[in-house]
C-alpha cells in the first residue's frame, strides 16, 4: 500500500494553458495519461463556473478515474484589507468557489492572505476575514487552506500564528516545498506546517540528468519530513522548471515522487 497518493497541480501546465495547447478538461486528461489520479484545479482557469460546465468536469474526472481534489483561488482581493467592508467582501467572494470546491467532491480550496511584509496589523485583520469565511466553508465540509504563497505567508511564524489566531478544524496549511524567501530555512518552515497540513505540495524545478534529483530542493529530506508528520493524502506535482517542458518535469517530479511511495 503507498504512503501517499500523488496529484498534479493545474499550475504545471500554465505555459500550454496561456498557450491555448490545453483546457482544464484536457488537464483531467493529461493527469490520466501520466498515470497521475489526483487534480488541484486553479479558479482562473475555469471558462465557466456555471453548473452545466461543473457536470461536465465531474463526469470527466469520473471517466479518467481522476479525483478532483482542490482549488487554488487567486484574484479575489484582499483578505488583509485596511478597510473592513473590502476585506469581507473578498472572503465573500470566495464563497462561489467552496459552493464550486462542494459540488466537485473537493476537499479544500487554498486561499491568498494579501498580507505584505511589515503590516503590523495584518494578522488581526486575516484572522477576522478567515473565520468568517471558515464558517461559510464549514457548513459544506470544505477545508479553507493557505499555502506559502508569498509575503506575510511565506513567514512561518506569521502563518502559524494566523492558524492559532482563527483556531479552527477545516483552517489548515498547504506547505509549498517553494516560495520560501531566502532567509528561511525551507525544511523547519514545512516541518512546522505539516501538523496542520490538508495538502501538500512538491514544487520543483529542474532535475538532475543522473540520478534523477531534484536539484534545487532535497527532496529525501523533504519527503521524511512530510511523512514523518503522518501525512498520507495527496503530494501534489507543481513544475516551474525552464529547462525541460511541462510534460517532461511533470514526469521527472513523478517519478521522483514514487521513490518515496
Amino acid at each position: 500500500m503507498s504512503k501517499f497518493d500523488i496529484s498534479l497541480a493545474a499550475w504545471s501546465l500554465h505555459k500550454e494553458f496561456s498557450a491555448k495547447q490545453i483546457d482544464q478538461l484536457g488537464m483531467v486528461d493529461a493527469c490520466a495519461e501520466a498515470g497521475i489520479t489526483g487534480f488541484e484545479m486553479v479558479n482562473t482557469f475555469f471558462p465557466s463556473p456555471q453548473y452545466a460546465y461543473l457536470k461536465q468536469l465531474s463526469k470527466r474526472a469520473d471517466d479518467q478515474n481522476v479525483k478532483l481534489l482542490l482549488i487554488m483561488c487567486d484574484g479575489e482581493g484582499s483578505m488583509a484589507g485596511p478597510e473592513k467592508d473590502k476585506r469581507l467582501l473578498a472572503a465573500k467572494n470566495h464563497h462561489k468557489w467552496i459552493d464550486i470546491a462542494a459540488v466537485l467532491g473537493c476537499h479544500s480550496i487554498r486561499c491568498n492572505t494579501g498580507a505584505q511584509a511589515g503590516d503590523a496589523d495584518a494578522l488581526e485583520r486575516c484572522a477576522e476575514s478567515f473565520a468568517a469565511l471558515v464558517e461559510y466553508a464549514d457548513a459544506s465540509g470544505i477545508n479553507v487552506t493557505i499555502e506559502n504563497h508569498w509575503g506575510l505567508s511565506s513567514e512561518p511564524d506569521w502563518l502559524l500564528a494566523l492558524m492559532e489566531k482563527v483556531n479552527h478544524p477545516r483552517f489548515g496549511t498547504l506547505p509549498d516545498f517553494g516560495n520560501f524567501p531566502e532567509e528561511i530555512n525551507r525544511y523547519d518552515a514545512v516541518a512546522r506546517m505539516m501538523p496542520r497540513a490538508k495538502a501538500v505540495s512538491a514544487k520543483c524545478y529542474d532535475f538532475d540528468d543522473a540520478t534523477g534529483a531534484e536539484t534545487k530542493i532535497d527532496f529525501d529530506r523533504m519527503m521524511k519530513i512530510v511523512l514523518d508528520a503522518g501525512y498520507n493524502g495527496y503530494v501534489g506535482i507543481e513544475f516551474e522548471g525552464e529547462r525541460l517542458t511541462e510534460r517532461q518535469g511533470i514526469a521527472a517530479c513523478k517519478r521522483l515522487l514514487e521513490r518515496y511511495q
